[in-house]
């Protein structure tokens, strides 16, 4: 399984940034797909996770400005994030369930700064 995650980059306060990431490389049907993230010296926290069946479940931090999607047939994951805050910049890792097990993507940094 390889994860290609895409769309990060540096945004003022305020903006908007979508990431994508896509699955490939797998046999079985994907089970949950989601977000994390880790800023410089702390700790990964979840962003965002979506099941098979399209349930959600957010980060305290991000409820009511992100929004994670998944397009089943691309095998693809999104975040749509918008009113960034600097607290949003990370490292945002994308992560799929498949048979049980979590595949991690390579990383892609938001970095939201004026």
């Amino acid at each position: 399984v390889q994860l290609q995650a895409s769309g990060g980059g540096l945004v003022q306060p305020g903006g908007s940034l979508r990431l994508s990431c896509a699955a490939s490389g797998i046999t079985f049907s994907i089970d949950g797909m989601g977000w994390y993230r880790q800023a410089l010296g702390k700790q990964r926290d979840l962003v965002a996770v979506i099941t098979s069946s399209g349930s959600t479940h957010y980060g305290d931090s991000v409820k009511g400005r992100f929004t994670i999607s998944r397009d089943n047939a691309k095998n693809t994951v999104y975040l749509q994030m918008n009113s960034l805050k600097p607290e949003d910049t990370a490292v945002y890792y994308c992560v799929v369930l498949v048979g049980g097990k979590n595949y991690w993507g390579q990383g892609t940094q938001v970095t939201v700064s004026s």
